[in-house]
C-alpha cells in the first residue's frame, strides 16, 4: 500500500514512486478539477447571488415545506389508519428524515457552492451518472409538486364554495401567476416572501397546538372534555385496511407511514439548495440542521397528536366522501368544537401554506435545473442569470410543470391529489437513498484526503445506514396496496412506481454514453478544493454567546 502525504492545500498527495496506480489517480483528479472549474467559473454566464440571509434559511427550513401534506393530507391518513397509526407513522418518518438531514448537512456545509444541490454533490463525490439521474429526478419531481400544492389549495377553497359556483380554473390561474411571479424576482424577495409565509404557518401551528390543548381539557364553547376521546370506543385507535384482524392493522399502519412520508418529501433538500444562495453558509447550514430536530418534534409530531385529539377519524369530510383528500382535519375539529369564524381563518392560512409550499417547490425545481447546467449536464442556457443573480431561464422552464394543475378541471381534484402523492413519493424515497450514498462517498473522500469536515453529527454514519435501508424499503412498498386484487388499478400502479424505471433509465442511459468513466470516482481523486476559496470568503464573523440555547444545541449535534 503506497503512502500518502498532504499537499499545500491539505489534500492527500500520493507518493509517485511507491504507487503504481498514482498516475491514473492524479490524471483523474486533474480531469475532474478542470471540468468542475470550467463549470463553476464559466465567464459567459453570471452566477446566482448570496441574497438569502440567515433568518430566511432558518424560517425556510422551519416552515418552507410545511404545507398541505400536514394540513390536508394528514386527514387522509387519519381516516385510513386511525389516530394511533397516524401518530406512530409521523414519528417513524420524522426519525428517518432527521437522519437524512444531519447526513446531507455534513456534505453541504463543507462546500456550499453556487448551484449546489444533492445532485451536484452526487456529480462531484460519486459519479457524473448519479448526479445526472438525481438532477433530473429532482427537477421533474419538484416541478410536479407545484401543481400538487395548487390542486390541494383548490380543495381548501372548495370549503367555501362546495357547489362550485366559481370554476377552480380561476383560482389555479391566480395562484400560478403569484407563485411564478415571486420566483422571477431577486432571491432576496423570494426569501422575504417565504419568511413571512412560513411565519404565518408557524404562528398557525402554535395557535392550533394551544387550541387543541384547551379543547383537550374541555375549554371549548360546549365544554366537552375531549381528552383522548377519539382514541377509544366507539372510535378505533388503530383501524384495519383491506383485510381484517392484525394483518389489516399492519396494512393500515404501513399505508399510513407511506401517506405520512409525503409531508416530509424533499424537505431535507431545501436546506442544501438554499445554501448556495445564503450568507455564511458553513455556519448557517449546520444551524438550520440542528433546529430541524425541534421543527420535527414540535410541528409534525405534536401537530399530528393534536389532530388526533380534536378530529374523529370517521368524519367523511376527511376523504371528500371517500374520493381522496378532503378538508383539513384542523378545520373539521374546530367546526365540531362549535367555535365560530375560526375555521374560516384557519382555512385561509392553510391556503397560504399551500401557496408557500408551491413557491418553495418551484424554487427548488428551478435551482435543480440550474445545478444540472452548472455541472454541464443540461444545456448551458439554463445557467443564464440576470444582474440580480436569478436563473430566469431555469425558472421559466420549471414553471411549465405547473400547467398540470389544470388536470383537476377534468377529474375530481381529490383524485388528482392522490396521483401527485403517489408520483412524487417514490422519487422522494429514491432521493433519500441517493443522499445516503453521497454521504458515504463524501465521508470516504475526506478521510482518504485528510480533509477536516466543518460539521460532524453525532448521529452519523449510523443514521445514514438506517436512512438508506428505510428509503429503499419505502421505495419498494410505496404502492403495495395495488397488489391486493380488490385495490388493483393501472393508474395506481403507474403513479406509485413510475419513478423507479424513470430513475433507472436516466442512470443507465448516462452510463452507456459515458461508459469510459468509472462507476464511482476514486476517493483520492475526488476534487474537494475547487470552489472552497469562494465559500470561505462568504463566511462572516459571528459573535459567540454562551447562551442556554447554544448549550441545548450540543445535545443533538
Amino acid at each position: 500500500m503506497w503512502e500518502k502525504s498532504k499537499d499545500a492545500k491539505g489534500a492527500l498527495a500520493p507518493d509517485v514512486e511507491d504507487a503504481p496506480e498514482v498516475g491514473e489517480i492524479i490524471e483523474t483528479r486533474q480531469i475532474l478539477k478542470s471540468k468542475i472549474e470550467a463549470d463553476l467559473y464559466d465567464e459567459r454566464y453570471s452566477s446566482t447571488k448570496r441574497g438569502l440571509k440567515s433568518r430566511h434559511l432558518q424560517m425556510m427550513a422551519l416552515g418552507g415545506t410545511i404545507g398541505t401534506g400536514l394540513f390536508v393530507g394528514s386527514g387522509q391518513a387519519l381516516a385510513l389508519g386511525g389516530p394511533a397509526f397516524l401518530f406512530t407513522s409521523y414519528i417513524i418518518v420524522a426519525l428517518l428524515v432527521f437522519f437524512i438531514v444531519t447526513a446531507i448537512s455534513e456534505v453541504a456545509s463543507y462546500l456550499p457552492v453556487h448551484g449546489g444541490s444533492m445532485s451536484y454533490y452526487g456529480y462531484r463525490y460519486v459519479s457524473s451518472s448519479l448526479g445526472f439521474s438525481m438532477g433530473y429526478l429532482y427537477w421533474y419531481s419538484l416541478g410536479i409538486l407545484v401543481p400538487y400544492e395548487i390542486t390541494a389549495a383548490s380543495l381548501v377553497i372548495g370549503y367555501w364554495d362546495p357547489e362550485g359556483h366559481i370554476s377552480i380554473g380561476v383560482w389555479i390561474t391566480v395562484m400560478l401567476v403569484v407563485i411564478v411571479g415571486l420566483n422571477l424576482l431577486p432571491v432576496s424577495f423570494y426569501g422575504e416572501s417565504e419568511f413571512w409565509f412560513s411565519s404565518l404557518k408557524v404562528i398557525l401551528l402554535v395557535g392550533l397546538l394551544m387550541l387543541s390543548f384547551i379543547l383537550f381539557w374541555g375549554g371549548g364553547p360546549n365544554h366537552q372534555r375531549l381528552g383522548f376521546h377519539y382514541w377509544k370506543s366507539p372510535y378505533t385507535a388503530g383501524r384495519t385496511y383491506i383485510v381484517d384482524g392484525n394483518s389489516g392493522r399492519f396494512v393500515a399502519l404501513l399505508h399510513c407511514v407511506i401517506l405520512s412520508a409525503f409531508a416530509f418529501i424533499f424537505a431535507p433538500e431545501l436546506i442544501v439548495i438554499g445554501g448556495g444562495e445564503m450568507e455564511s453558509p458553513r455556519r448557517n447550514i449546520p444551524r438550520a440542521s440542528r433546529r430541524f430536530f425541534f421543527r420535527l418534534i414540535f410541528f409534525y409530531i405534536l401537530g399530528t397528536l393534536s389532530i388526533t385529539v380534536i378530529c374523529p377519524s370517521d368524519n367523511k369530510q376527511l376523504t371528500d366522501g371517500g374520493a381522496g383528500a378532503g378538508s383539513s382535519p384542523f378545520v373539521i375539529g374546530i367546526k365540531n368544537a362549535g367555535i365560530p369564524v375560526l375555521d374560516h381563518i384557519v382555512n385561509a392560512v392553510v391556503l397560504t401554506s399551500a401557496w408557500s409550499s408551491g413557491n418553495s417547490f418551484l424554487y427548488m425545481s428551478s435551482r435543480s435545473l440550474y445545478s444540472l447546467a452548472v455541472s454541464n449536464q443540461a444545456p448551458s442556457v439554463f445557467k443564464t442569470c440576470n444582474r440580480w443573480g436569478l436563473p430566469y431561464v431555469a425558472v421559466a422552464a420549471s414553471s411549465l410543470f405547473s400547467g398540470l394543475a389544470y388536470l383537476s378541471l377534468g377529474t375530481s381534484s381529490s383524485v388528482v391529489f392522490n396521483w401527485f402523492v403517489n408520483l412524487t413519493n417514490t422519487s422522494g424515497f429514491i432521493s433519500w437513498a441517493c443522499c445516503a450514498i453521497i454521504y458515504f462517498r463524501f465521508l470516504k473522500a475526506t478521510k482518504a484526503q485528510g480533509v477536516e469536515r466543518p460539521y460532524k453529527s453525532r448521529l452519523q454514519p449510523w443514521g445514514a445506514y438506517i436512512a438508506l435501508v428505510g428509503a429503499i424499503f419505502f421505495t419498494l412498498v410505496n404502492g403495495f396496496t395495488v397488489f391486493f386484487p380488490q385495490e388493483w388499478s393501472v393508474s395506481g400502479f403507474f403513479t406509485a412506481y413510475i419513478g423507479i424505471p424513470a430513475f433507472v433509465v436516466l442512470y443507465v442511459g448516462h452510463r452507456i454514453v459515458y461508459r469510459h468513466e468509472p462507476w464511482a470516482w476514486p476517493s483520492e481523486a475526488v476534487d474537494l478544493q475547487t470552489g472552497l476559496e469562494e465559500v470561505l470568503a462568504a463566511e462572516k464573523p459571528e459573535r459567540i454567546r454562551d447562551t442556554w440555547w447554544k448549550k441545548l444545541m450540543i445535545i443533538i449535534e
